[in-house]
């Protein structure tokens, strides 16, 4: 039987050093060889990192061991977050409530809107030679999406994804600080849901808000609290996710033009395409879970109460499980990739993310076919959610 290893995450460790956080998939497979279960210090709590694919799927399947519960992590929530925090049975109810807004047939509705959208976009950039990716593209279009979905005002984008940054990113020396920060920032947050939940529960509009409103789980309608925790996840999910997917695949491609080439040749590579970078760079390298009893992973006992953090990107690259796991393959046929979870708890938004990052990378290859990063521009990547702030592009 292994020992779980025990490590710190100060400055100047590997696991934060900006190699590794630009190219973490060696990182992952010294760990899957060497301390597939590890224990490692992050902000004064002490947190097991899972790293083998089979390992990593069992979490993602045994919520009744491995809970998504409010206790899993601290995100400025007041109540669980649902369906994030709520696991099974209760679960299940409100999938059956959620699931259908983001069905297939429903997101292709939305793909006109968005397309349009992203020419908007890149109209305003596309002469001049030169961009910043993040800021012009990536960050404004599923923000502007996602609010629009909720019935929140767009006008306050900015606003929004600052708040949205001070949940996933807060700043602060100490572990004290960085909870103060976070809770400061939700309780911001939750002032704006109360305030456009309130005005919706007055006047129905066109939106997510309202049908949530107007829906029913097991014959009860959700409660004014209920719509608010939905509205906080999607909050923070849908003004991040795709923005760090965005900013990973362009990067991708902009230093390898050899695949770019191929989707410039073959455009009907491109959904392939993207599941394959997206089991490459897994921009949500992680998820949060605590152990509800006492387990073992790889021989590796883990005590209750212990906080679990999955990692899908070193699942994605396990070469145990994938063929070839270092080589980005475009016409990898079968790609199960865990880049959007496994299990009860796997992204809903998944349909969503998939026809944006589609429709954005047509419409940007179509008008900027040849690009690459700027001279002089080493790309920094954040941890845990892989955005890439200063992705300057020339073209």
């Amino acid at each position: 039987m292994t020992d779980t290893t025990e490590a710190t995450d100060e400055e100047g460790s590997p696991f934060e050093s900006p190699e590794a956080l630009r190219s973490p998939q060696p990182l992952m497979a010294m760990m899957r060889n060497a301390a597939p279960v590890v224990s490692l210090e992050r902000h004064g709590q002490d947190v097991t990192l899972v790293a083998k694919h089979d390992d990593v799927l069992t979490v993602l399947r045994n919520p009744d061991v491995f809970s998504s519960g409010s206790d899993a992590v601290q995100i400025g929530q007041i109540r669980p977050l649902i369906p994030l925090q709520i696991d099974p049975p209760e679960h299940a109810k409100y999938r059956k409530l959620i699931d259908p807004l983001f069905a297939p047939k429903r997101i292709a509705l939305l793909e006109k809107p968005v397309r349009l959208l992203v020419r908007q976009l890149i109209d305003a950039v596309v002469d001049k030679g030169s961009t910043n990716f993040h800021s012009t593209i990536a960050e404004p279009l599923p923000s502007t999406v996602f609010l629009e979905l909720l019935g929140l005002p767009v006008s306050r984008v900015d606003e929004f994804i600052v708040l949205k940054d001070g949940i996933i990113r807060p700043e602060g020396d100490t572990p004290e600080e960085l909870l103060a920060a976070v809770n400061a920032t939700g309780a911001k947050i939750y002032a704006v849901l109360e305030e456009v939940v309130d005005a919706r529960i007055q006047n129905r509009g066109d939106d997510f808000i309202s049908g949530f409103l107007d829906s029913e789980v097991d014959g009860d309608t959700l409660t004014r609290e209920d719509v608010i925790d939905i509205c906080y996840l999607f909050f923070l999910a849908g003004l991040d996710t795709v923005t760090a997917s965005l900013d990973c695949l362009v990067a991708f491609l902009a230093q390898h033009p050899d695949h770019r080439q191929q989707l410039i040749d073959d455009p009907s590579l491109l959904p392939s395409a993207i599941e394959e970078m997206l089991r490459w760079e897994t921009p949500v390298t992680g998820v949060a879970r605590i152990a509800r009893e006492d387990t073992e992973l790889s021989g590796c006992p883990i005590a209750k109460g212990t906080p679990i953090a999955p990692l899908l990107l070193s699942a994605n690259t396990d070469e145990r499980f994938w063929d070839d796991a270092d080589t980005i393959d475009f016409n990898r046929e079968i790609n199960k990739h865990l880049t959007f979870g496994g299990g009860v708890h796997r992204c809903m938004g998944s349909h969503l993310a998939r026809m944006e990052l589609r429709v954005a990378l047509e419409e940007w290859h179509a008008r900027v076919p040849n690009y690459r990063v700027a001279d002089g521009v080493e790309l920094e990547y954040s941890a845990s959610l892989r955005q890439v702030e200063n992705l300057e592009l020339v073209w």
